[in-house]
């Protein structure tokens, strides 16, 4: 599997147009993107759709893949070499990097990240579960330690299923506009 920095990518897109896939959720991506990247969700992302429409319209050239730090852009890569398709490379450090380099990005400060709407929940759940507990039983504070549980659990593995519930939440999921034609038209 190849990969790239941001920096050798934004030279290759300077001399022709190339094609980037953020793989980060829709929230992630609408907060802050690459000023070129097309977002199709990791859980969304259909090899086959994609690389018929990319081969379309970039011929022969690479497709590259970008995340948040570039984990889920090489799991994205590693879902198209299991579906037999080689011409694609990881973008290195993601936009993380991307943005660090001072390349072009977009970015809508109105959104909530979906880091802090996690903090909000998250507080609001132990806060909530150790009042119910003083107030009514000693019970509710199982919410507070599920809630904890919950925190230790993503910091652990990386995963975080507040998050993932967060992000398919209405307020979430219009903020894109319209639905990606890869992962759905084709």
């Amino acid at each position: 599997m190849r990969s790239i920095s941001v920096q050798e990518l934004a030279r290759h897109h300077a001399e022709q147009p190339i094609e980037l896939i953020d793989v980060r959720t829709r929230i992630e991506y609408s907060e802050l993107h690459a000023a070129h990247a097309r977002n199709i969700p990791l859980s969304e992302l259909d090899p086959d759709a994609v690389m018929a429409r990319h081969t379309e319209l970039f011929d022969d050239q690479p497709l590259y893949l970008i995340c948040q730090s570039g984990k889920r852009s090489l799991k994205a890569c590693e879902k198209f070499l299991t579906a037999g398709y080689d011409n694609i490379i990881n973008v290195v450090g993601g936009t993380q990097e991307w943005r660090a380099t001072g390349l072009p990005i977009e970015q809508n400060e109105q959104v909530i990240s979906l880091e802090r709407q996690v903090r909000i929940a998250a507080g609001t759940v132990t806060l909530l579960g150790i009042l119910l507990a003083y107030l009514i039983h000693s019970y509710f504070l199982a919410m507070a330690i599920f809630v904890g549980a919950g925190l230790v659990f993503a910091g652990i593995s990386d995963t975080c299923g507040m998050a993932m519930l967060l992000s398919r939440m209405p307020w979430n999921r219009g903020l894109c506009g319209e639905l990606d034609t890869y992962s759905k038209n084709t």
